[in-house]
């Protein structure tokens, strides 16, 4: 990827798990995307609000209403921009077939690409047997991982106290976990599935915070990963190319003066 513009436009963005009214939201990060990126279509692809956690303690501050506010802005503008709710805000399903400020509320979404391709939008949680089946024990988990994104933050904050960038702890230790990685196949698996079921070129999703692009015996999955963690979005290029942008790499290196690691979007022809 070349050095990045004031502003670079795509002619879609796909973002998702941002958990504002949590304190692990990097909504510092988000602004700095939104403020740096343009497109035609924009996707909310589930868990933008924190539902569960607002529930239990209120968190709101200015940079969480920017979000909304920049994204609200971008509505009036004419982007079309679509709200497909997950699991943490899912009160928002209750509204599913309406639209807020030109925001559009869908319960999915399929999306095709300047290349013609197909693509299913969907937040993923409903591919999620822990979510699906036995909603205590999501619950339980969220706890358990508020407590560890806490952790994330002090571990942060010494590291930038001794001149160190951002590492999400709270991924590496996921990423170590081998019934996490076994998990993440599995999640993987039936979302491709899911795709070769509904007949489409490819599915798009988020809910597991892993930014991934893959090819998967002829579907082509992708995960827009979170803003809490890896900070990423999913891009579609004029040519229908996707690409994965990881925006706190960008930030490293523009603050740094230095080029941003190169990084080819997916070829349309190879996931055809």
């Amino acid at each position: 990827m070349d050095a990045v513009p004031e502003v670079t436009r795509y002619r879609s963005i796909w973002i998702s798990d941002v958990h504002l009214g949590t304190r692990g939201c990097k909504a510092d990060y988000l602004l700095d995307f939104l403020k740096h990126t343009e497109s035609d279509h924009l996707f909310l692809v589930g868990d933008i609000v924190d539902g569960w956690r607002l529930r239990k303690s209120w968190y709101w501050p200015q940079q969480h209403n920017d979000v909304v506010q920049k994204i609200l802005r971008r509505a009036r503008k004419g982007v079309q921009v679509y709200y497909i709710p997950g699991n943490h805000d899912e009160a928002a399903r209750d509204y599913v077939g309406l639209q807020f400020g030109g925001v559009h509320v869908v319960e999915e979404w399929v999306h095709t690409t300047a290349d013609g391709r197909r693509f299913l939008i969907t937040h993923g949680d409903r591919f999620d047997a822990v979510v699906r089946y036995a909603k205590w024990l999501a619950l339980l988990g969220d706890h358990a991982y508020v407590v560890l994104l806490q952790l994330n933050t002090l571990f942060n904050w010494a590291r930038r106290k001794l001149g160190f960038s951002y590492w999400s702890l709270s991924a590496y230790l996921k990423h170590k976990a081998k019934t996490a990685v076994e998990f993440i196949g599995k999640y993987e698996e039936a979302l491709g599935e899911e795709a070769r079921r509904r007949k489409v070129d490819g599915i798009i999703c988020g809910h597991i915070h892993t930014a991934e692009m893959r090819d998967m015996e002829g579907v082509l999955y992708c995960n827009d990963g979170d803003w809490v963690e890896s900070c990423t979005a999913l891009v579609e290029h004029h040519s229908g190319a996707l690409e994965i942008i990881h925006w706190a790499e960008v930030m490293r290196s523009r603050d740094s003066g230095r080029q941003p690691p190169a990084r080819t979007p997916e070829k349309a022809k190879a996931a055809a």
